[in-house]
């Protein structure tokens, strides 16, 4: 009788699945490192065009757009009109006061990423001004202001020094600038009244809704729902509005007083930002006279 054969399982596996060892392999014990040097995935080097989605790239294209100095805050106080002495047509005017507009501090692309010009205006008591807010007034050496704005511009030389006075003669009778100012609010209004929808029969069958909108969507074809961006009734007005390109007619530096052309956002007495017009050629600076700068000291 043949000798018992061994049982499969115990039987040792094929060559093919045993791992190889290598002899000459070492193991070296080391300490890993918390912060591992990280690949740069952005390959930038002086030799190489600049990325179009890094914050530098972003600031290059706004250059054009940038303006080359700052702006001021001057107050709203109404509208009037003027007549054209040559001709006799009569222009609706908006006249704007700057009170005691004066920088208070600097962006730099250093330390911010941009440039800019804190600009404040007005006075505020100091017993009302918040202790971090009163320290940053104390460390640039101005007093306190009611209202604080920035103003970007395109490089180092649009910073105007710390402490300096911004008066009605920063703009030149003539040149455009755009005027920047939150609109009145209306509230919750209507569609008729918020978009100037035409509303619905007087009769006909239309009971107790003459002035609702009406539907807001489909029942099927669209989707069951309603489209973003849908006009429909909702809060109006209180929002930022910029008028471009409007015309400064007259400047009076002992009152303080801008007069542009039309009419501006916001109600009598709000805040306007005045900053030269992007869409228009920059205003040709006259440096001052050595009579202007020895009155002024």
């Amino acid at each position: 009788m043949s000798p018992r054969t061994q049982l499969a399982w115990l039987q040792s596996p094929p060559p093919f699945l045993v791992p190889s060892i290598s002899s000459h392999h070492v193991f070296v014990r080391t300490i890993r490192s918390l912060n591992p040097p990280r690949p740069n995935r952005f390959n930038r080097s002086e030799d190489l065009p600049l990325l179009e989605s890094t914050t530098a790239a972003a600031l290059k294209r706004r250059e054009r757009s940038t303006p080359l100095r700052t702006g001021a805050l001057g107050i709203k106080k109404g509208m009037s009109s003027v007549y054209d002495p040559e001709t006799g047509r009569r222009y609706p005017c908006t006249i704007v006061q700057l009170d005691r507009v004066q920088v208070v501090a600097h962006k730099t692309r250093q330390r911010n990423g941009y440039f800019a010009v804190q600009v404040g205006c007005g006075w505020k008591h100091p017993s009302n001004v918040t202790k971090p807010q009163l320290g940053h007034f104390a460390e640039n050496k101005v007093s306190p202001k009611r209202h604080l704005m920035e103003f970007p511009v395109k490089d180092q030389s649009g910073l105007l020094g710390i402490g300096t006075m911004i008066g009605a003669s920063w703009f030149q009778e003539g040149q455009y600038v755009d005027a920047r100012a939150n609109c009145k609010g209306k509230g919750f209004a209507g569609g008729m009244k918020k978009h100037g929808f035409r509303g619905q029969d007087a009769s006909h069958g239309v009971s107790l809704t003459h002035r609702s909108m009406g539907s807001a969507g489909q029942s099927q074809g669209g989707g069951s729902r309603v489209y973003p961006g849908k006009k429909m009734a909702g809060r109006m007005g209180g929002q930022q509005v910029t008028v471009q390109n409007s015309k400064v007619l007259k400047v009076d530096d002992e009152n303080g007083l801008v007069v542009l052309n039309g009419c501006i956002p916001g109600p009598n007495g709000c805040v306007v930002q005045l900053q030269d017009a992007i869409k228009k050629p920059w205003p040709t600076i006259r440096p001052p006279s050595v009579e202007e700068v020895a009155a002024a000291a």
